[in-house]
């Protein structure tokens, strides 16, 4: 299938798919939907909402899973934040994407990292590694349908592309694993709000709100599992 580089509004780059009139990121502004959707509605969010319950950081990291590491925009900002939080980061990719698309995406340069850009992609699979002082980063790759874990996550970042591109990724088995994968009190979220994508979250028990969207899209989901 054709992949072409393309430029999004806000000047970062992501990975277009003709074919499909889809892509890894917005094209109203590939940074800014990371930033928006996962960092400020949902690592953010966890923080202040964890805060609140005096959890203790230092021996209880934040531990997050990524449906859809892709071009690793979302790993990059989550290991770039300024809290300085321990965080745990599982990221799950079916299909890699290659060198040459890593390098045309320069997120290392766009982020001021060249090199925490390069080790999270040069960094092998299935191994845990130390990416920086606060941030270890586990990839694995395997499809969604092979993720099991129980009650391990307290942040799943969901960025799988779109139900109309791919909707056997948004379906009640998939949020049913995804709930059992997060700790009580976890939270999803994702920048769909597709009407039946709410109410298959619903369905398996996640409090689902719809938030503003990043640039470009008017609403988004936050999921939580509240026992």
């Amino acid at each position: 299938m054709k992949r072409e580089i393309m430029t999004t509004d806000d000047g970062s780059k992501t990975i277009h798919m003709p074919d499909l009139n889809e892509q890894y990121h917005s094209r109203h502004g590939a940074l800014q939907e990371a930033l928006h959707v996962f960092i400020d509605t949902g690592l953010e969010h966890f923080l202040e909402v964890s805060l609140s319950r005096k959890r203790n950081f230092q021996q209880n990291p934040i531990k997050i899973l990524e449906y859809g590491f892709g071009t690793g925009l979302n790993a990059m900002v989550t290991a770039l934040h300024d809290s300085k939080t321990p965080i745990v980061y599982t990221a799950v990719e079916a299909y890699p994407v290659n060198d040459e698309e890593v390098k045309a995406m320069d997120y290392g340069k766009l982020l001021g990292n060249e090199e925490m850009y390069e080790d999270i992609h040069q960094c092998s699979w299935e191994e845990r590694h130390q990416i920086s002082n606060h941030f270890s980063l586990t990839k694995q790759q395997k499809t969604f349908e092979q993720i099991a874990d129980q009650d391990s996550y307290d942040l799943i970042f969901f960025d799988a592309f779109g139900p109309s591109t791919q909707p056997e990724l948004w379906t009640v088995d998939i949020f049913t694993a995804a709930y059992n994968a997060l700790k009580s009190n976890g939270v999803l979220t994702t920048y769909c709000a597709a009407g039946q994508v709410r109410r298959n979250m619903q369905s398996v028990g996640f409090i689902v709100e719809r938030l503003p969207g990043p640039p470009g899209k008017r609403e988004m989901l936050r999921a939580t599992k509240s026992l």
